[in-house]
């Protein structure tokens, strides 16, 4: 079956319309069982999610298919399911160690504690799927213990340098000849971005999904859609609003290729602009303003999580801003500022009222 663009679907439909084409590309390569497993997932996993657990199983088998003695004799496609039992925990461990460092295809690849965690991730649901179906009677996976993550500090830029950003994108500043020759054309449209990834800390996914009716000025918000696939309305202030307006002034004279005629961003190419291009587009702008921190629309997001909880001093509130289903990831992307109110709050609270320490008398 051949799944086609459809070009009245929204943005975010079509991604996942993209994302199950890519997932049935990439199933046609694994071993025939496989199947069963992504079926059994469908229903409490998106798209992107199966996608994502369909590449992270491809470089596993692809793992025993060159360095198995016994895998190496067969297609990979043609694994039978009990090539699962004959794995050990320490071939589990070894194919761990191994995604440290490997090259294929010519090509280098690396992976930190956050990739193993990831790739280990999707090996024990997989063959936790398996096990728990009694398809097979032994699980290895299980054994292995999750790649301890060491937790990295917020990168977020502060108050002026914000100021600067913004400034810097209105009036071109630090740019190179080859990027001003753009600028003109991009300026209004670039403020309305970041002024708005930092003024409502929506993710870069959710930006680029954003339709010209999803705006409502009546009311100062914006429908996005999470992750998760549910819809939430995100409030903005006056300086989001004007950065809009300004943008929504021009791209009322901007003929939209087809498909696109809806989508709140575009590129020069009048296409809805892309993840890629919002990404590239923060770091050229933001290399202007600190060259010892490497922003990416995700720090944007921090940035935006740090202020409202500094102001605010309620992590329920940002986590429901932010979008985060748990409040403990909220609370441990912001443990240091938890930590910063905690001492802010030592002196808070008196006992007992100061009393003044008594003078001692002059000597006669």
């Amino acid at each position: 079956m051949t799944i086609k663009n459809n070009s009245n679907a929204n943005y975010h439909d079509q991604q996942n319309i993209d994302n199950v084409r890519k997932m049935r590309e990439v199933l046609d390569t694994l071993p025939s069982f496989c199947h069963s497993f992504f079926r059994a997932i469908t229903e409490y996993t998106s798209a992107r999610t199966r996608l994502a657990y369909a590449y992270d199983l491809r470089v596993f088998f692809e793992y025993l298919h060159d360095e198995n003695s016994y895998c190496s004799k067969m297609e990979i496609t043609d694994f039978p399911l009990s090539i699962l039992e004959r794995l050990t925990r320490e071939d589990i461990e070894e194919y761990i160690e191994y995604l440290s460092y490997y090259e294929k295809d010519g090509k280098t690849y690396t992976n930190n504690e956050r990739g193993k965690k990831r790739k280990l991730a999707a090996l024990r649901s997989f063959y936790n799927y398996y096990f728990q179906a009694e398809l097979i009677a032994q699980n290895p996976a299980v054994l292995v213990p999750l790649p301890k993550m060491h937790e990295k500090e917020i990168v977020r830029l502060d108050a002026d340098e914000v100021a600067i950003l913004l400034d810097q994108v209105e009036d071109g500043t630090g740019l190179t000849k080859a990027q001003l020759k753009f600028h003109q054309m991009t300026k209004t449209r670039d403020v309305a971005i970041l002024t708005l990834l930092l003024g409502t800390g929506i993710r870069v996914s959710e930006c680029v999904g954003l339709d010209i009716q999803d705006v409502d000025f009546k009311n100062n918000g914006i429908k996005v859609r999470r992750k998760g696939g549910y819809e939430a309305v995100i409030y903005f202030g006056e300086e989001v609003e004007t950065a809009l307006h300004d943008y929504l002034d021009e791209r009322e004279h901007i003929l939209a290729q087809s498909g696109h005629e809806n989508a709140l961003f575009l590129s020069l190419q009048n296409r809805r602009i892309s993840v890629r291009a919002v990404e590239n587009m923060v770091k050229k702008y933001s290399a202007t303003v600190t060259s010892l921190k490497k922003i990416t629309p995700h720090k944007l997001r921090s940035t935006y999580g740090t202020s409202l909880y500094r102001e605010t001093g309620d992590i329920y509130l940002v986590a429901d801003v932010l979008g985060h289903k748990d409040v403990n990831t909220t609370r441990k992307h912001y443990a240091a500022l938890e930590d910063e109110r905690r001492r802010y709050a030592a002196d808070k609270v008196r006992l007992r009222e100061k009393r003044e320490k008594p003078t001692k008398p002059d000597p006669q």
